[in-house]
């Protein structure tokens, strides 16, 4: 089938290749002529054959809302927008109004793969109407891993994001348990070789995951984070998730402490947001400081 797709940075232009390796048509624009196929989204539209799909790939809020503002007024009844960046579920119910009162269909998909997406697929929650989310299903196919898993029709329009946003909780948690640990092997004389502890860990135990393979891979790139600041982002949806849970009554104590600590992170140079940092650069390629540069 044919994709438009807008956005091609990190996460957007690796996707397109991935659905091209897939066999499918893929028109991509960015506001960087150097990785747009198209110069505008007037001609992105115009190459595509009808009902057409539009895959939006930018960050979430004003440039999310005025890509969808535009591409409203060049789409055509039976149309689908895709919504594929991190926007807030409430975002989605609102864009998904305005497009039906123009006949114009909208999903929204929470999509998590970071940098190895290209390689391993990108995991894919999806919202929206099924006649809707049936005329992307393709691209969602050739998107998502090998096998029966990683890809889910989450619900209604918004359900995608909400998914996402709880995935993005949960790996905070995650994230903060391996760097509190880390930090505790390093503050311990008995211990020696923390980096071996941690690849130790990597088969066997109950908490082997691929977040902890890529701290290994982080110390094997830097053993004590020595070149790192402690210091680490959060990218808005450890908050949402943390809204979403006062707003419905649901007690969140790990995923709550994990984004406090990244705030504690801002105030002094933290042996654990080395780490943080360090894991969030492995899995999707977000800037670290180096101490260098302070």
């Amino acid at each position: 089938m044919e994709l438009g797709l807008v956005g091609l940075g990190k996460m957007g232009g690796n996707m397109r290749e991935r659905i091209r390796r897939a066999g499918h048509t893929v028109i991509g624009y960015d506001r960087n002529p150097d990785l747009a196929d198209v110069p505008s989204l007037e001609e992105l539209v115009g190459k595509l054959k009808g009902p057409r799909v539009v895959w939006v790939m930018v960050p979430a809020g004003a440039a999310t809302q005025s890509t969808i503002d535009e591409l409203s007024e060049l789409l055509q009844p039976g149309d689908v927008v895709v919504d594929g960046g991190n926007s807030r579920w409430t975002d989605d119910e609102k864009h998904a109004e305005e497009l039906k009162a123009k006949g114009i269909g909208f999903v929204d998909c929470g999509v998590s793969g970071g940098v190895w997406g290209l390689k391993n697929g990108y995991a894919l929650m999806y919202g929206g109407d099924k006649d809707d989310v049936a005329k992307v299903q393709p691209i969602f196919d050739a998107l998502k891993p090998e096998g029966d898993f990683g890809s889910v029709h989450a619900g209604k329009v918004g359900a995608g994001h909400f998914a996402k946003m709880v995935h993005n909780g949960i790996e905070y948690a995650m994230m903060q348990a391996y760097a509190e640990g880390w930090e505790l092997l390093e503050k311990v004389d008995s211990v020696t070789d923390v980096r071996e502890v941690f690849r130790s860990w990597q088969e066997g135990t109950v908490i082997r995951s691929w977040l902890l393979d890529l701290a290994v891979n982080a110390l094997d790139d830097d053993e004590h984070l020595e070149k790192l600041r402690g210091f680490a982002q959060d990218s808005g949806e450890g908050r949402w998730t943390v809204e979403a849970a006062i707003d419905n009554a649901v007690p969140l104590p790990a995923i709550t402490a994990s984004l406090f600590a990244r705030f504690a992170s801002r105030q002094d140079d933290s042996p654990q947001m080395k780490m943080i940092a360090a894991l969030r650069n492995q899995f999707g390629g977000h800037a670290v400081e180096s101490k260098s540069e302070h």
